[in-house]
């Protein structure tokens, strides 16, 4: 009597699926853009390089006269996240129809270089004005290319960088609401992720310097471009 042998399982059959899934990188990330939203805020002149949202509000803020905010600041954070974002849609037509795997890593090392790039500048060069326009356009940049590959991998309640519409979800879709909660756990996380970073870099830049919180996530977007995989 023969037997035949174990079927393999999917993970080991399908390349897709080796690796961190999708949901847990984009926590990950949303607690990264925390970090990099601390060091831009709190060091580089009260300005956004993630929550383009906030960005634009400020814009209006600079634009009035309010003090502490500049006009040329926020636009070169937003010049820069859009010409990210088209990078990322660059980059998500030339994989499409591919492997999402291979997609996502792409734009995560791209990330990883360009944020490390950042804190290289703030080590290097601290305090000048010419460090504060290179990382803002940097983390901007990395920023805008990532929001770019988050909105084509469309994993619901998870855009990295914003919480309005999964704070919204959240009450709305819950007992108190329309009682149709079903992704309340995935909303809880991203929530607390971007709170911890925020945290942390805030911690990192009034205790140490901005160039650490920029390295920190740094780093963490290459291990998670080493380690994504495309399930979800």
């Amino acid at each position: 009597m023969t037997t035949e042998p174990p079927a393999p399982s999917p993970d080991a059959s399908d390349p897709e699926a080796r690796g961190m899934r999708l949901r847990a990188v984009l926590l990950v990330l949303t607690a990264v853009s925390g970090l990099i939203d601390a060091v831009s805020f709190l060091s580089l002149g009260q300005v956004f390089t993630a929550n383009m949202t906030g960005n634009v509000v400020i814009l209006g803020f600079a634009a009035a006269g309010a003090p502490g905010f500049s006009v040329a600041h926020t636009v070169t954070s937003l010049m820069a996240f859009l010409a990210g974002a088209t990078a990322g849609g660059r980059i998500a037509a030339r994989f499409r129809g591919g492997s999402r795997r291979t997609w996502t890593r792409v734009a995560l090392a791209m990330e990883a270089v360009l944020v490390g790039s950042a804190a290289v500048v703030a080590f290097a060069r601290p305090g000048t004005t010419g460090t504060a326009y290179t990382i803002i356009a940097l983390s901007a940049f990395a920023i805008g290319l990532r929001n770019a590959t988050v909105r084509k991998l469309s994993v619901p309640d998870l855009t990295t960088t914003v919480l309005t519409m999964t704070l919204t979800g959240l009450v709305a879709e819950s007992p108190l609401g329309s009682n149709t909660e079903r992704r309340a756990r995935r909303r809880i996380c991203a929530v607390l992720s971007l709170t911890a970073g925020g945290a942390l870099g805030a911690w990192l830049v009034l205790h140490q310097s901005l160039g650490i919180p920029l390295l920190l996530a740094a780093l963490t977007s290459g291990v998670l471009a080493v380690m994504a995989s495309g399930r979800e």
